[in-house]
């Protein structure tokens, strides 16, 4: 995984888990939802990070 997405992809993991924090404190459901969207955007990009590694291993 390139040290850049995997940044990138844990800021956005950041990003949501306060913006879901936010929504609970304020009972706003849109900042709740948008926060959890958030932090499956972020786990989909470790994902394709960690596949793209195994394949990069698996050709070298």
């Amino acid at each position: 995984m390139s040290l850049e997405d995997k940044a990138k992809a844990t800021a956005k993991n950041i990003e949501g888990k306060a913006q879901e924090a936010l929504g609970n404190v304020t009972g706003d459901p849109q900042d709740q939802a948008e926060g959890k969207a958030k932090q499956a955007e972020s786990k989909v990009r470790h994902t394709v990070e960690n596949v793209k590694d195994e394949v990069k291993k698996k050709l070298d």
